[in-house]
């Protein structure tokens, strides 16, 4: 097992899109707290009167709200704003030492761990290379880091969120594959892993989390409506529609990897051919590197790009068509602000791929866009890792009860 560490002092701004109102009757209670803490979240530090006016909800709710959350150390009282005549309110913030999160993304070969702060500041980055994929070898190893990361912070752990790739509990698809993790199709990992650290496990698919995790920290960040095509061993499509990340009803949403792009095309795993992932996939370039045994890892890729392989630019020709036709199809189905690109490929590559886009017409197709229909992302090769250590903080935090009007999203 090889270990790369990679701390850094990454902080995020929240996208604006669709708030939560809060309810006054006491049975609602904790869905208010959440209300009050997105908020927060959101806004930047708040007084009592303007968190009611936002939320919708009296000012002593807010106060005794406020008095619990500060207490559970999840507030920061900031002291009185001078605001002009009349005493000034005291403001209120999130305490980025309140808690904090782990993240973990399990890839074919590798094991991605990252730590988040209640403020969204990622306090650490680790990567493993996976040697043993068995299920008990992987959640013994997830264990011990996590007990080894939460042993050096103050802060209480709120939860840990695990994203692996999908899709999840499909006969014929999940645990097909070498883009996929064999014999996993039938493990309880939020069960095993909450029983052993006596915390939440949040567990969910990489695409969706990397899409979080672009979100929170990358070209997603002020973007209520965008979709992310994430590069794993395979690929995969996240989507976030006003502020929240669209799973389905089983967490199988945007599985289209088994999409035919190419009738008659390449066999696939899954029974069909000309499958997108056969052409556009970090296990399609792999074969084309003389791999196709192995999903090559990033570093592996970086190294053939600069000894200038000319089998990347032969990839890049038979992928570049075929992503754009599926993006076309994404662009027409979500209508999306933008459509990012974003994975375990090295980002001079994805560079390479978005200029080669020839995507066909759609709806896409404004003249008053501003954001580009196509974009490498930002958030870079951990962002499903960001994503997942920010999952306990959607669940804890991010309230999914009556949605306000929508405050007015930027048109791009």
């Amino acid at each position: 097992m090889t270990r790369t560490v990679a701390p850094t002092d990454s902080t995020h701004r929240s996208p604006r899109g669709a708030l939560a109102l809060g309810k006054n009757p006491g049975r609602s209670r904790s869905h208010n707290r959440r209300v009050l803490l997105e908020l927060l979240r959101r806004n930047g530090p708040q007084g009592r009167k303007a968190l009611a006016d936002l939320a919708g909800i009296s000012t002593q709710a807010v106060a005794n709200i406020i008095e619990e959350l500060v207490a559970d150390g999840l507030l920061l009282d900031m002291g009185r704003k001078r605001t002009g005549r009349g005493l000034p309110p005291i403001q209120y913030a999130i305490n980025p030492d309140g808690a904090v999160t782990i993240g973990l993304e399990i890839s074919v070969g590798e094991l991605t761990a990252t730590l988040l702060d209640l403020g969204g500041n990622l306090r650490h980055e680790e990567r493993f290379s996976l040697d043993d994929m068995r299920p008990d070898a992987v959640l013994a190893l997830i264990g011990d880091e996590v007990r080894r990361l939460i042993a050096r912070q103050s802060a209480r752990l709120m939860g840990v969120g695990v994203v692996m790739p999908g899709p999840f509990g499909i006969e014929g698809l999940s645990g097909v594959g070498p883009t996929t993790l064999k014999d996993w199709t039938d493990i309880d990992v939020a069960g095993r892993l909450s029983g052993d650290l006596g915390v939440p496990v949040v567990v969910d698919n990489d695409a969706n989390a990397a899409a979080v995790g672009e979100m929170l920290f990358g070209k997603g960040q002020n973007v209520g409506h965008f979709c992310m095509l994430y590069f794993g061993a395979g690929i995969g499509l996240g989507a976030i529609v006003q502020d929240q990340p669209l799973r389905g009803a089983f967490g199988n949403a945007g599985e289209i990897g088994h999409i035919p792009v190419a009738p008659g095309g390449l066999p696939c795993q899954c029974g069909q051919s000309g499958c997108l992932e056969g052409y556009a996939s970090i296990h399609a370039l792999s074969g084309y590197l003389g791999s196709s045994d192995r999903v090559l890892r990033a570093d592996e890729i970086r190294a053939r790009i600069d000894a200038g392989d000319p089998a990347i630019d032969d990839w890049l020709a038979s992928a570049a068509p075929h992503l754009a036709t599926m993006i076309g199809m994404i662009e027409n189905i979500f209508d999306p602000q933008t459509v990012i690109l974003g994975g375990k490929l090295p980002g001079r590559l994805l560079d390479d791929l978005v200029a080669r886009l020839k995507v066909p017409p759609s709806v896409a197709n404004r003249p008053s866009r501003v954001l580009p229909r196509v974009q490498r992302g930002q958030a870079g090769q951990g962002s499903a890792a960001l994503g997942a250590a920010a999952l306990p903080f959607f669940n804890a935090i991010t309230p999914q009860l009556d949605l306000a009007e929508p405050v007015p999203v930027p048109q791009e």
